[in-house]
């Protein structure tokens, strides 16, 4: 069966982080009318000397109970100062999240950049 893409969301925005240690949001996605696929960058060249960063991916496969995915830190000033997020596919009912903890440094804000395609069939 030929797959297409239906639709097609942009999520764009700044994660401010306002304070040390506290988890924030950077997208929350899903459900969607049919399967989907998501990926995006965020944005971490504001990470100065002294700053930590924690990243954490979440998917919830049965579509309420988040389980973690991927967990990496990254101190600053980055090297490579953009963060890809590769395309997942997920089945309508699930659900994706991604956060950032700063747990280092002054707290900095991370612009980001997600795309959500939504597949129909032929």
């Amino acid at each position: 069966m030929p797959v297409i893409i239906s639709g097609k969301n942009r999520y764009t925005g700044t994660a401010t982080v306002s304070r040390l240690n506290q988890e924030v949001t950077v997208v929350e996605l899903g459900p969607f009318s049919d399967d989907w696929m998501v990926e995006g960058y965020i944005d971490v060249s504001q990470l100065a000397s002294g700053d930590v960063l924690e990243i954490r991916e979440y998917i919830a496969l049965d579509g309420s109970n988040y389980r973690l995915f991927l967990q990496t830190q990254i101190a600053g000033p980055a090297t490579e100062p953009a963060i890809r997020f590769h395309t997942k596919t997920l089945h309508a009912n699930m659900k994706y999240k991604v956060t950032v903890t700063q747990t280092a440094g002054m707290p900095r804000n991370v612009p980001y950049y997600f795309i959500v395609e939504t597949m129909g069939a032929v």
